[in-house]
């Protein structure tokens, strides 16, 4: 049996609860596949790195709006892919380097599996642990009417490795992922058909509002099957297709399932550790991070909470200092989280939506305002990009903000710390200069404008 004083599961936000204040401590770290877990392999940064590409593509192909004289010719994908790659698999590949550099720091790099309180099976090697992390994450879900199919498909975890463009890509989910990944394959020419079961993309934390505006953009774009769902699926490898169960039929070159994630605690055999989960199988943890089991923490993807890069980070570092200091604990933080969509236009949010505004916080003040209502708008041309912001009726407080539009992402902090720091709508309007013309007068004259729903 190798012990460890403290063994981590996964190097994703896993792999940050650990540095030179536990060079005391014998620490594995386990990783079964690539070093990084999914944001820097398979997720957000690589999508993002493609994203960017995508928005220069859309810019150029736009560019006659503003009176250039300039083509697109094509977005030259395995060019692309390489520079996104290339970066990404050095980052992996150094963070694994480092931890088996380590001195102190033991790096397994097969499938953990518990068989026991604080026992571990990894490959042929059994471990006990004083303190455990499980940081593993998920995996894309595939939905039992495509694996049980027999046709190949692509998730989030494969696609953006391909070696060519499909001609026809057929995306079976509308949330963030399916959003972002339509976008940068439209981009390198792929004609796009969107299948999902709601009547509105997205979803989670987007106010209908906004949906609404991005769902209308996109049927401009893409072939959108709303309402729908797949019955069934038939073809081979460049000539499938997708039966609806509206009797509509999709043809494409290529089916991309995007259809939302489960955790990998079924794989994990966490029963065996008495590590209680709820029913989508995600780790039940306190305000602390702790687990039903003595001793075992988690974080991220894998555990009860929000599923954001940013707040697994956030995450670790509170785990981290539990794990040392268990007389002097730190909460979880998931209070007013932001979260972004890197489409073309960007949308961010944070905070409550209308929706739920209206059952909740009744009396609530509520402001759309449009780019193309202030200077910097006119110069971008652009009449759909908006924010809108929700206040409480009584003390101004803001309880949400959502934007649709270029530089949405960005724009979204000033709310974030305003909500934050208890900064009141008016306050956050009137006390700060705005810069004249930027797009933060967008956010400026949303708040000034409140009023009651």
């Amino acid at each position: 049996m190798r012990r460890h004083d403290l063994v981590i599961i996964g190097s994703g936000s896993g792999n940050m609860v650990v540095d030179d204040s536990f060079s005391d401590l014998d620490v594995a770290i386990i990783e079964e596949r690539r070093f990084g877990g999914t944001c820097v392999n398979y997720g957000c940064i690589p999508s993002k790195l493609l994203s960017y590409t995508a928005e220069l593509a859309d810019n150029i192909a736009g560019a006659a709006d503003f009176d250039i004289d300039a083509d697109l010719r094509r977005l030259r994908w395995a060019q692309v892919r390489n520079r996104v790659f290339t970066r990404t698999d050095d980052i992996a590949a150094q963070g694994q380097r480092g931890r088996e550099d380590s001195d102190f720091v033991t790096v397994y790099t097969e499938r953990a599996v518990f068989t026991g309180p604080k026992r571990l099976r990894v490959g042929d090697t059994e471990i006990e642990a004083t303190q455990i992390v499980i940081a593993a994450g998920g995996r894309p879900a595939v939905p039992q009417v495509v694996s049980g199919s027999g046709v190949p498909y692509e998730t989030s975890d494969t696609v953006m490795r391909i070696d060519t463009p499909p001609r026809r890509l057929a995306v079976l989910g509308g949330g963030y992922i399916a959003a972002e990944l339509a976008h940068v394959f439209a981009a390198a020419g792929s004609a796009i058909t969107i299948i999902e079961k709601n009547d509105l993309l997205l979803g989670g934390p987007q106010d209908d509002e906004i949906r609404t505006v991005f769902t209308d953009l996109m049927r401009a774009r893409h072939d959108l099957r709303l309402g729908v769902d797949v019955g069934r699926i038939s073809g081979t490898a460049g000539d499938l297709v997708v039966h609806c169960d509206d009797g509509s039929t999709v043809e494409a070159d290529m089916l991309l399932v995007a259809a939302g994630r489960v955790p990998n605690t079924d794989r994990l055999a966490v029963a065996a550790a008495g590590i209680e989960v709820d029913d989508s199988g995600l780790i039940i943890v306190d305000e602390y991070g702790r687990t039903s089991a003595d001793g075992v923490f988690a974080l991220g993807d894998i555990s009860v909470g929000i599923p954001l890069k940013h707040v697994a980070n956030r995450e670790a570092d509170a785990v981290k200092h539990n794990l040392r200091h268990p007389d002097s604990l730190r909460t979880l933080d998931r209070d007013r989280v932001p979260s972004a969509v890197f489409t073309h236009p960007q949308m961010a949010s944070v905070g409550i939506t209308e929706e739920q505004a209206r059952r909740d916080h009744p009396g609530y003040l509520v402001s759309t305002y449009s780019y193309d209502d202030v200077a910097y708008g006119w110069a971008l041309q652009d009449s759909v990009g908006r924010c809108k912001v929700i206040a409480d009726g009584a003390t101004g407080q803001i309880l949400g903000a959502h934007l649709i539009g270029a530089q949405a992402a960005t724009l979204i902090q000033s709310f974030v710390i305003a909500m934050e720091f208890g900064i009141d709508a008016e306050s956050l309007a009137t006390k700060p200069y705005w810069i004249h013309p930027a797009l933060t007068e967008v956010l400026q004259n949303a708040l000034l404008n409140l009023a009651p729903a």
